[in-house]
């Protein structure tokens, strides 16, 4: 499978974990506690593939920007968390890290 849907698939899993990991109240709740356990299980799985061809940097970079970006808005939906315009000023300029990190960086060839 091509290393970067691999780490997008890493990414989702790893959103769905978090996710999950509020819903289970501290472990607490068996379903929410499982899915937490899977979600994680499969994104450092998928993470230790791309790393097979990706450099560590640039994956590390992806994974958490996009993450972070996945997780609020997720949160957003699922729990009503708000958010203020300097916070979607920061996750636009995280976004456009990444974006520079992936477009115009040599750091991004393997």
């Amino acid at each position: 499978m091509n290393a970067w849907l691999t780490l997008g698939l890493a990414i989702v899993a790893e959103v769905i974990g978090t996710s999950a990991l509020k819903a289970s109240d501290g472990f607490t709740r068996l379903g929410p506690s499982a899915v937490v356990v899977v979600g994680y299980a499969v994104a450092f799985y998928c993470l230790s593939l791309v790393l097979k061809s990706l450099p560590v940097g640039v994956t590390y970079a992806v994974w958490s920007g996009l993450g972070i970006v996945l997780i609020t808005l997720v949160a957003l939906v699922m729990y009503g968390q708000k958010i203020d315009l300097p916070g979607l000023i920061g996750m636009g300029l995280i976004i456009a890290g990444v974006v520079v990190l992936n477009v115009f960086s040599k750091a991004a060839a393997h």
